[in-house]
């Protein structure tokens, strides 16, 4: 059974930063991919970011590139956004998600609200 907590997301004005944290239940070493995707209303989730656990080779979604910025911490079964120069189209609901052998697993999901 996995599981995969998000927090840290809320409301914060244009430039300001948040840093999202996704808390794995055991160890992120068994997955081959971690990252963060998010979805606004009526619009379809999509990829942020993600990271593959083995490598840290990491992927940016084009419209993040330079702002956001995903890591991980092997020991504490954690996966970081840090999210900088926040702009109102990044309001979103964001998942983490992480991908062992053939199964996409998610989080619940945080809020994140980017206005003045």
């Amino acid at each position: 059974q996995v599981q995969l907590v998000e927090s840290g997301g809320g409301l914060v004005q244009p430039g300001g930063s948040l840093r999202l944290s996704c808390d794995a239940s055991g160890s992120i070493s068994r997955f081959y991919r971690m990252g963060w995707y998010r979805q606004a209303p009526g619009k379809q989730r999509e990829l942020v970011a993600n990271i593959i656990i083995s490598s840290s080779t990491t992927n940016y979604a084009d419209s993040v590139k330079g702002r956001f910025t995903i890591s991980r911490d092997n020991a504490k079964s954690t996966v970081y956004l840090q999210m900088n120069n926040l702009k109102p189209e990044d309001t979103a609901v964001y998942y983490c998600n992480a991908l062992w052998a053939i199964s996409n697993y998610w989080g619940q999901g945080t809020q994140v609200t980017v206005s003045s």
